[in-house]
């Protein structure tokens, strides 16, 4: 086993290989090209029963593993959300690992809680909540929403489910049919029932459509049901829709029903004034989440979640057995007490590295290149004869597909363009990602990578336009 004066020279191998790597990963495949079953076939079946040099274990990870990434960090991937890194975000998640701290309790780490609540305050500030929204860090999305179920199931029913059940009145949750399928997985968690998420309208934008959410909730309010919450979204994962949260939000305050909006992407955009500005109404949420690993240049997972009163959140996770009792319960900000996890990661301190060192006006700048640079794929889009705008872009995505004169059938066009996102795919040279929008198989282009430049963009378009020669 490596020991603890030989960590430094190791260490430095290390920090090397990552260095260049940042210098060069756009020259790797975006895509792995290995196929299932590659990776296992280098990798022992046995684990070893003698310790292995650092140096051979580093090799096989050089030699085996990475042929086995996809590169998420490559300006060329334009798949799905990003998942962002930066030099600041790496360099604290190393300090990270090595404190290996248990942020659970303010005792266990003062420093954790002290500065996860002083970041999340400045990122209220930054995307201009009122002071009254308060915030802790989660791992993903996924989890800050289905807090966000429950946190609701228990305001509803005055904090006794937890205890006695929902019992016979079942409680009715709303969202669009764009939502992201993980609200789909609180509901069923929560123990909410799957038919009781009612999958509302959307409008031409693919935004939720809030004449028939209002007709949803007065006719389960009609047959005995219970609206309980309404889910909007900013930045809907198919097609980046921002649904009319403004509207919304009225609705919500008129049936007293919970508004949590998910913003999982988008809400980094937040920043933004011009941007902020067109969302009317994100002061009369019950909570908000969004996720700096996506489009803040935090590296995977880091999950901020905002709510207007943290009493529902503490009374509805809040569990104390003796052993986590501490003199400093009621001063201190108790995060475990906030969300399901008992046992919590240091966070908060790569997200002060990056506010700190690219500082809110260079943050502002980069999002605003990146809908630029969406902007100009666009372009390029509507100028070519052969590929069309399935809708229109919204902030940094671009939804589009291949459709030559000749081919008009619905089928024949789906299949094309699957054969396309395959060959571009293949090609390592771009990664895209696709939807399914009004029966249309639509390649997505997601230009939100943290180092992404136009030169990436038009060397994609190039590489889109040669595959679809490939497949006529």
């Amino acid at each position: 086993m490596i020991k603890n004066e030989d960590f430094k020279s190791e260490a430095y191998s290390f920090i090397d290989w990552i260095s260049g790597y940042f210098n060069h990963v756009e020259n790797f495949p975006v895509r792995s090209q290995v196929n299932y079953g590659d990776i296992k076939k280098r990798l022992p079946e046995h684990p070893p029963y003698s310790g292995e040099p650092i140096e051979a274990i580093f090799n096989d990870f050089k030699n085996v593993i990475i042929p086995g990434v996809t590169h998420w960090q490559s300006p060329r991937n334009f798949a799905y959300f990003p998942a962002n890194s930066s030099i600041p975000s790496v360099l604290a998640e190393i300090l990270t690992a090595a404190l290996g701290v248990q942020a659970m309790k303010w005792i266990t780490s003062p420093a954790a809680t002290e500065l996860e609540e002083v970041v999340m305050d400045w990122l209220r500030q930054m995307i201009d909540l009122p002071e009254k929204f308060k915030g802790v860090i989660y791992d993903t999305a996924s989890i800050a929403s289905l807090s966000a179920v429950v946190a609701a199931r228990e305001r509803i029913t005055g904090f006794k489910s937890n205890s006695f059940g929902t019992g016979k009145l079942p409680l009715r949750y709303y969202c669009s049919s764009e939502t992201h399928s993980s609200i789909d997985k609180a509901i069923r968690i929560a123990g909410i029932g799957s038919e009781n998420l009612v999958k509302v309208g959307t409008d031409i934008k693919y935004g939720m459509d809030p004449d028939q959410l209002e007709k949803s909730i007065k006719k389960d309010l009609g047959n005995n049901l219970l609206p309980t919450c309404i889910i909007a979204t900013i930045g809907t994962t198919g097609t980046c829709a921002i649904d009319p949260v403004g509207e919304i939000a009225e609705i919500a305050k008129k049936y007293k029903v919970w508004l949590h909006i998910d913003a999982a992407f988008a809400g980094s955009a937040l920043v933004l004034p011009e941007f902020r500005k067109e969302i009317h109404g994100l002061e009369n949420a019950d909570s908000i989440v969004f996720n700096p690993h996506k489009w803040m240049f935090t590296n995977f997972d880091c999950s901020v979640f905002f709510i207007k009163d943290r009493n529902h959140l503490q009374k509805t996770f809040s569990m104390v057995p003796e052993y986590l009792k501490t003199p400093d319960a009621n001063e201190a900000s108790d995060y475990s007490n906030w969300s399901l996890q008992l046992g919590r990661r240091f966070r908060s301190l790569k997200l002060w590295f990056v506010i700190r060192n690219f500082g809110v006006d260079e943050i502002k700048e980069r999002i605003r290149e990146h809908i630029n640079l969406a902007i100009y794929f666009e372009q390029l889009i509507n100028n070519h004869k052969d590929f069309e705008l399935v809708v229109s872009r919204n902030l940094a995505v671009v939804c589009f597909r291949y459709h030559p004169e000749p081919v008009s059938e619905k089928n024949d066009l789906n299949k094309l363009n699957f054969s396309l996102l395959e060959t571009i795919n293949k090609t390592g040279k771009a990664y895209l990602s696709h939807t399914v929008i009004d029966d249309k198989f639509t390649l997505r282009f997601v230009c939100a990578q943290t180092n992404t430049k136009k030169t990436h963009v038009t060397e994609a378009f190039n590489t889109i336009v040669n595959c679809s020669k490939q497949i006529d």
